[in-house]
């Protein structure tokens, strides 16, 4: 059985009941193992309800078609590394180049720590990446990001802070992916969070 064609990648209702929230979490968590066992080019609604033991026709009520899944685990893990990043990032009771710091440090063993998910996730984008939801939760974390630096960097115009904050999450995504891409030793990790937070810092501070 393939996936019923849909361009929606929301969920089709909110659970209002207890029963339908296992049978959501079930079927979250029955994607993430097929996932990252599977494959992003093996993942379908049928192997996934399989693995939940839900019909397929229960999990539709919830997920239109693969892609809503699959956009559901992406978003599930940017709102909760956001709000991570966020609550570092607004905490007003440090200075700027220490809340840069403890950004470094927790994203990169983030991405570390769920290296996996992460990976399959990056291989089924681009059945979600272009759509709308997805740009929008790209965006809240863009404005995260511009509201820091127009803390940090007063002195620079509005096109500074935006290429700035634009370097910093670049070079972070790029080398949070490349140094998780292997197995790291908790010290590991937090050396080369650590050199990674140097560099940052100081090209803040060549700005400030």
């Amino acid at each position: 059985m393939t996936d019923r064609p849909s361009t929606s990648i929301s969920s089709r209702k909110s659970p209002k009941q207890a029963r339908s929230a296992d049978l959501i979490s079930a079927v979250l968590e029955a994607a993430v193992q097929v996932l990252t066992s599977e494959g992003a080019q093996r993942f379908t609604t049928t192997r996934v309800a399989e693995k939940a033991g839900v019909s397929v026709g229960s999990l539709y009520q919830y997920f239109p078609n693969k892609a809503a899944i699959l956009f559901r685990l992406q978003s599930d893990e940017w709102r909760q590394t956001s709000d991570l990043l966020r609550a570092i990032l607004e905490d007003t009771g440090k200075p700027p180049p220490a809340r840069l710091r403890a950004l470094v440090h927790a994203f990169i063993r983030s991405e570390c720590e769920e290296a996996a998910i992460r990976g399959a996730l990056d291989d089924a984008a681009p059945l979600y990446r272009d759509a709308p939801e997805a740009r929008e939760a790209k965006e809240r974390g863009a404005r995260t990001m511009q509201d820091f630096m127009r803390e940090a960097l007063p002195q620079q115009p509005d096109a500074k802070r935006i290429l700035v904050a634009d370097v910093i999450t670049t070079t972070l995504s790029a080398v949070g992916k490349q140094f998780s891409s292997s197995p790291r030793a908790a010290e590991e990790i937090e050396t080369y969070a650590e050199a990674v937070a140097d560099m940052l810092c100081a090209y803040l501070k060549d700005l400030g």
